[in-house]
């Protein structure tokens, strides 16, 4: 009897409604980014504004390519991560360019900043995974 080999690029159901959520993000994000830069004078309300969208456009436009990378790299033993982790990724990157760029606003943003920033971040990202990779379902 011939095992059931099943397609682990597959997508799972709720990839294609964060999919859809990334394209909504990255609309908003960037369109309304050059709105407010081409628009707006930089005043205190247009720059939490900016600080918004800026994250809304970088978590947006990561999401489809942290989920290539997540479905690529994990192995057929396992499931593919669910929305919530590859999202949750998506949001690290965001929060990194937004940190990057309140810091450039001070003039404080330097190469040792910018590496130890992202360090933390993956250390963060690397510690998450191992608390969750033994509890979930294995196919």
């Amino acid at each position: 009897m011939a095992e059931k080999i099943t397609n682990p690029y597959k997508t799972p159901s709720d990839h294609t409604g964060m999919i859809i959520a990334a394209l909504l993000m990255i609309g908003i994000g960037w369109g309304g980014l050059y709105s407010l830069v081409t628009s707006q004078l930089p005043s205190v309300g247009q720059r939490w504004l900016f600080f918004i969208l800026l994250h809304l456009a970088v978590a947006g436009t990561m999401i489809p390519f942290l989920r290539y990378i997540n479905v690529r790299t994990t192995p057929i033993t396992r499931a593919v991560p669910p929305s919530g982790v590859i999202v949750r990724q998506a949001v690290w990157f965001g929060m990194y360019a937004v940190a990057c760029a309140w810091l450039q606003i001070l003039r404080a943003l330097t190469v040792p900043i910018l590496f130890f920033l992202a360090l933390a971040f993956v250390v963060i990202e690397i510690f998450l995974r191992s608390r969750e990779i033994p509890n979930e379902q294995y196919e």
